[in-house]
């Protein structure tokens, strides 16, 4: 499922394409960040109403756009009732990721040493965004969980814009001696 069509699409691309520009990482994720908050607090889109329904069997993710010249991409993710990530990364790439519907948790994570495929983290901050808000995650400093945070049973929809298509991920399982297992997980598109 890709979207090539919906309502202020041609200004949210446009402004992304001039964000992504920048000549710097921090520079782009920032622009990238004012960007979503702007347009997400006025409404200036609407992605097309299949793009906010979520799946059953995890949260969904469905591309919205992938630039050719820039090589960014912006996923919509629909997070169901409970459903959230285990601890993972983006493979080396920046994101930036803004509410659209509901509220979600961030939960932040420090690296703190590894042996082969054990990774040791430290649990950090538990964020919560609600419509409007957006966070940036930046190499290597993007180890987190999200999850919906809804307490009525309601989706939550977020919109990640990622510097290139992310099409695996890095996934760290266990943790609780604070030891997880690395594994790297493929990433597709949810229909």
């Amino acid at each position: 499922m890709r979207c090539d069509t919906f309502p202020g699409r041609d200004e949210l691309i446009s402004r992304l394409d001039e964000a992504v520009a920048a000549p710097s990482v921090e520079a782009i994720t920032q622009g990238v960040k004012e960007t979503l908050v702007e347009l997400i607090s006025r409404r200036a889109f609407e992605l097309p109403g299949d793009f906010s329904q979520p799946a059953a069997d995890g949260y969904a993710r469905r591309l919205v756009h992938k630039s050719e010249t820039l090589g960014y991409t912006v996923v919509a993710m629909v997070w169901g009732e409970n459903q959230g990530t285990a601890l993972h990364d983006h493979s080396g790439a920046w994101c930036v990721e803004g509410v659209l519907e509901g509220e979600i948790s961030v939960t932040q994570y420090d690296l703190l040493e590894t042996q082969g495929s054990r990774w040791r983290f430290r649990r950090c901050d538990t964020l919560s965004g609600l419509v409007g808000s957006a966070g940036t995650l930046i190499p290597p400093y993007d180890y987190h969980t999200i999850a919906n945070a809804r307490q009525d049973g309601g989706s939550s929809v977020t919109l990640h814009v990622y510097g290139t298509e992310l099409q695996q991920c890095g996934v760290f399982l266990g943790g609780d001696d604070g030891w997880y297992d690395h594994q790297t997980r493929p990433l597709g598109y949810s229909a």
